[in-house]
């Protein structure tokens, strides 16, 4: 199937997700573990008269940088990645970890430095991509690393990536199309109103999103793709929530976040493992404290936890919160070089309503 599995979904994120034009300069970037999928994306843009340049990544790298880099390595701007988030008018991002915990052992301060250091980009990168100027996909593909964390044989990954894709669809741009379809009879309901309450074991949180928007994702940025998606009030947010799901951040595990907001703020935040590094990212800067996004999962495809947070974000009946930037489509307006998501199960019980109305319960939509 892995052989298959490159050039099919090559196809659909060349041709759906991107919609690659003529003379569009394509950046691709992944590691050594991704050449089959880089391989097979680079051929597709070029059939499709792109101009492909590949940025190659070799695993372990980063973790060196973190180890023997000085102060003023550590606050480098890679002038290269700031060319392309300026001027790449599409950017393939493939997800392929060796090792998805490579830095577990480094230091949270350094890992902090690291990233102030090309914080400047991502108020850049989301800029363009609400604009329409840089159109951008993140894909994961099959890695024995990536198989393991989720407690699965490569074979039987690979079998579950390409479901969860929905490559074994006959159409899989149909099935997509599908999702929006879906999503959009959902966003119809969401429109107008303004109160969200989410209740459950683990969670009892509050927000308004009046005079923001709900926007799908179809398979357009991330593949696989399947959630709904807004930027809460920043000041609207209040309760708790105990995330039922771990989260690997810049290859750093962290579980059994707990969080409690008070008029849109973080004000105190816990975790059962790496809790040193979840207070470290909420110093980041002052958007860091506070809510971007909310979203639910609609991929019955992504059936199980995978450690991985483009894959778990998507489960179809969970929920995910990011801490930090806003994203610019639903007119949030926080700023942060901080963009993590965590992601909680609804189908223990949990339940959202939307100005009283009951929109989801255990996982499932009551309102289409």
């Amino acid at each position: 199937m892995k052989y298959d599995f490159a050039p099919k979904l090559a196809h659909v994120i060349t041709d759906y997700s991107t919609a690659i034009k003529e003379g569009d300069f394509v950046v691709i970037l992944g590691n050594t573990e991704a050449v089959p999928l880089i391989e097979a994306l680079y051929e597709a843009v070029l059939r499709r008269g792109g101009n492909p340049v590949v940025q190659l990544n070799i695993p372990g790298l980063r973790e060196m940088r973190l180890e023997l880099a000085g102060d003023r390595q550590l606050d480098f701007m890679n002038p290269i990645q700031k060319l392309v988030v300026e001027e790449a008018d599409v950017i393939l991002a493939i997800e392929a970890p060796s090792n998805t915990k490579s830095l577990a052992s480094s230091d949270p301060a350094r890992i902090t430095r690291w990233q102030q250091a090309i914080a400047p980009l991502m108020p850049v990168q989301l800029r363009r991509m609400g604009d329409g100027s840089l159109r951008w996909c993140l894909m994961a593909w099959p890695t024995a690393a990536a198989a393991q964390q989720t407690d699965m044989g490569l074979h039987a990954y690979t079998q579950f990536l390409f479901r969860a894709y929905a490559l074994d669809q006959d159409d899989p741009v149909a099935h997509w199309c599908g999702v929006k379809a879906l999503h959009e009879r959902l966003l119809a309901f969401l429109g107008g109103k303004s109160h969200v309450e989410v209740k459950g074991p683990d969670v009892e949180l509050t927000f308004d999103y009046g005079g923001r928007e709900w926007v799908s994702a179809h398979g357009e940025v991330n593949f696989p793709d399947g959630e709904i998606f807004t930027g809460p009030v920043e000041s609207s947010v209040n309760g708790y929530v105990r995330f039922n799901m771990p989260t690997i951040h810049q290859g750093r595990e962290v579980n059994g976040v707990c969080l409690t907001f008070k008029d849109g703020k973080v004000v105190e935040a816990s975790a059962s493992k790496g809790e040193d590094y979840l207070l470290s990212q909420l110093e980041l800067d002052e958007g860091a404290r506070w809510l971007g996004e909310f979203a639910i999962g609609t991929n019955r495809g992504v059936d199980r936890v995978t450690g991985s947070t483009l894959l778990d974000e998507k489960i179809g009946g969970s929920f995910h919160m990011a801490l930090g930037a806003s994203l610019p489509q639903t007119k949030g307006v926080n700023e942060s070089q901080l963009h993590w998501d965590m992601v909680h199960d609804l189908k223990d019980g949990g339940e959202i309503y939307v100005d009283g109305q009951l929109f989801n319960r255990g996982g499932e939509f009551t309102v289409v």
